[in-house]
């Protein structure tokens, strides 16, 4: 059996040198990624429309793994894909229906970019959000329930912040046991 690409999706802040996604991608040996977008461009239709491109383009099955906005990105572009995917590890995903911290984007420029509402519809594929207690973009009961509308195991990472290189993570070395997991058959 072929062993799955791993389809990177990045966060609205795109690939950052020292977060655990973009080091993640030089580990593995079968990895694309959806292009950077800019941090200033919030036309999520066109964030969604780039999965759909490079996940078209790969050969054999897909694990998704996705961080904060591409998490969200992941559940727009489910309602519309046909691409199949053996499974996604959806990490830290943020609340867009509640106020963000100073810095991010506000909810009347969510809804304007189309992010709003956040899609509740139960994946077509297996998946695992993993989630953090003190996350300052999403309370840990927020998370639970996006687990649970898109019908996803829900992993309890603990206090790791937004799980990204402010909160003190470059690796994360979770990531690969959670990514074999969803590689394996379901």
């Amino acid at each position: 059996m072929t062993p799955p690409t791993i389809l990177i999706v990045p966060g609205l802040r795109d690939h950052t040198e020292q977060h655990w996604q973009t080091l993640l991608e030089k580990e593995l040996p079968r990895v694309r990624a959806v292009p950077p977008m800019g941090r200033d461009d919030l036309d999520c239709a066109k964030r969604v429309a780039a999965i759909e491109q490079v996940a078209a383009a790969i050969e054999g099955p897909i694990v998704i793994v996705a961080h904060s906005g591409g998490v969200v990105m992941v559940a727009h572009w489910a309602l519309q894909t046909r691409v199949r995917v053996q499974g996604a590890l959806l990490a830290a995903p943020p609340d867009f229906e509640s106020p963000m911290p100073q810095g991010y984007p506000t909810l009347d420029q969510l809804r304007a970019g189309g992010w709003l509402p956040v899609p509740r519809k139960r994946l077509p594929f297996r998946s695992t959000v993993a989630a953090s207690r003190n996350d300052p973009l999403a309370r840990y009961a927020r998370a639970t329930e996006l687990a649970e509308d898109w019908g996803s195991a829900l992993v309890d990472l603990g206090e790791v912040g937004h799980l990204n290189p402010a909160s003190g993570f470059g690796p994360w070395p979770g990531a690969h046991d959670l990514i074999k997991t969803l590689s394996s058959p379901a």
